[in-house]
């Protein structure tokens, strides 16, 4: 394994540092395969979901149904989860999302800012001893309550974040992007794999009810054979100093951070793996935002049935983040698509004479505690995840020819991978 960046530094030190150059250091020796896919401790989940609890129907059978209540397993028995790095999303988003979770929950943190991670740590609950900094980090492995470690840290923090815990014997899942380059995921990878442990990717929108819906409508041909995708996520980012604007630290602008979501989207839409790319990258004159990353990237992408899609990140533009499906007799379309909450799925097809455009409603349910709850079912059960290390890896190898196809200016043909779904575990539940 190659070396590593910042092993043993504070995230707030690498941050403050990386933009001069980043540092390394060797990693320290693997340990021992452990046993392949399995919680650990006293957080391992359970195999089977729990017995839910049955009601009558309260309403008549024209109404829409409410489905049973949630049947979590009791605390004790659900995965240990560490999360690594309290930025804005852990604290925003991924922590609140426990209170949903029914086989995960959160047991540790991990901050290089001690005052934070005691003032988070009352908030949840969180033991005191179960507190660490990046230099501590290490010694999650002596801590059994900890089965998993959710790494939410800059891109280029991921390689070494997801290796230490791999080497302490924990599961990992990570955020997107997963790494700088194609080679940092294939050694993540590579880690988890030595050391017989798990590896998912945060792949929030392949679990959230919404584009579930779409997937199955666009592969049972609901509309006709898929045709054709249009797909955008801009936002205009804010020009005070930030690590996204950093290419040490982000590996690139809106491509590998919004841009990756419509990039994913075809991907697990069509069930196939792009074999042609074609791309542009344009900067506005004068824009400090952009000294070291792109802003807005249109890229193209052609599938081996011959579907087309065509996609804009930008890092400039008023908030839109949508997405439409173009088949023969309708389309189907997510807008907003990427969002949090609140995204919203429409259809269209001729009926005679009209043209019949319906909204699909279907109950939001929190995006991140259906991941984690995922890969906690996936952890116990032993099974490969939905969106694993190999997810990210093939995400990467298609940005990095995007990056290519804009450099040179001509398109980039892309190595066939055959079958339906080659870089995926099977289907995650319906409802986790």
């Amino acid at each position: 394994m190659s070396q590593l960046s910042g092993i043993g530094r504070s995230r707030r030190e690498f941050l403050t540092t990386a933009a001069g150059g980043v540092a390394t250091a060797g990693l320290a020796t693997p340990m021992a395969q452990g046993a392949a896919q399995q919680g650990q401790g006293k957080s391992s989940g359970p195999a089977e979901p729990p017995k839910p609890i049955h009601f009558t129907p309260m309403n008549a059978p024209t109404e829409k149904e409410t489905g049973d209540p949630p049947a979590p397993v009791p605390p004790e028995r659900r995965l240990g989860i560490a999360i690594v790095g309290l930025g804005r999303l852990s604290l925003e988003e991924i922590l609140p999302a426990f209170g949903r979770c029914k086989y995960a929950r959160p047991v540790a943190l991990v901050s290089g800012d001690r005052e934070k991670a005691e003032k988070v740590g009352r908030m949840y609950g969180i033991d005191p001893k179960n507190l660490y900094d990046y230099s501590s980090f290490d010694k999650i492995r002596d801590n059994e309550e900890v089965a998993a470690v959710y790494v939410v840290l800059p891109n280029a923090m991921h390689l070494e974040y997801t290796a230490r815990a791999a080497q302490a014997g924990k599961h990992v899942l990570c955020e997107k992007p997963m790494a700088n380059t194609s080679r940092e995921c294939q050694e993540m990878i590579s880690a988890c794999e030595k050391a017989g442990k798990a590896l998912m990717i945060a792949y929030r929108c392949q679990y959230e009810p919404h584009h579930r819906a779409a997937i199955a409508s666009i592969r049972s041909e609901e509309f006709g054979p898929l045709r054709s995708i249009e797909a955008a996520n801009c936002q205009n980012i804010n020009p005070t100093k930030q690590w996204r604007l950093n290419k040490a630290l982000a590996g690139g602008g809106s491509l590998p951070d919004i841009g990756i979501y419509c990039l994913n989207a075809m991907r697990y839409l069509t069930g196939e793996e792009p074999i042609k790319v074609v791309a542009q990258i344009m900067n506005p004159a004068g824009d400090p935002r952009f000294a070291e990353v792109e802003d807005r990237v249109h890229f193209q992408l052609q599938f081996p049935s011959g579907v087309m899609a065509s996609c804009l990140s930008a890092y400039s533009a008023h908030e839109s983040r949508r997405l439409r499906a173009m088949c023969e007799r309708g389309w189907i379309d997510l807008d907003p698509a990427f969002p949090y909450h609140g995204i919203r799925l429409r259809t269209s097809r001729a009926r005679g004479k009209l043209e019949s455009i319906e909204e699909r409603r279907l109950d939001e349910k929190d995006q991140f505690a259906l991941e984690m709850d995922h890969f906690a079912r996936r952890v116990a059960e032993g099974k490969r995840p939905h969106t694993p290390g190999e997810e990210g890896l093939q995400d990467m190898r298609v940005i990095e020819a995007i990056y290519e196809a804009a450099r040179e200016g001509k398109p980039v043909d892309l190595s066939p991978l055959p079958g339906r779904d080659p870089t995926r575990g099977p289907a995650p539940e319906e409802s986790a």
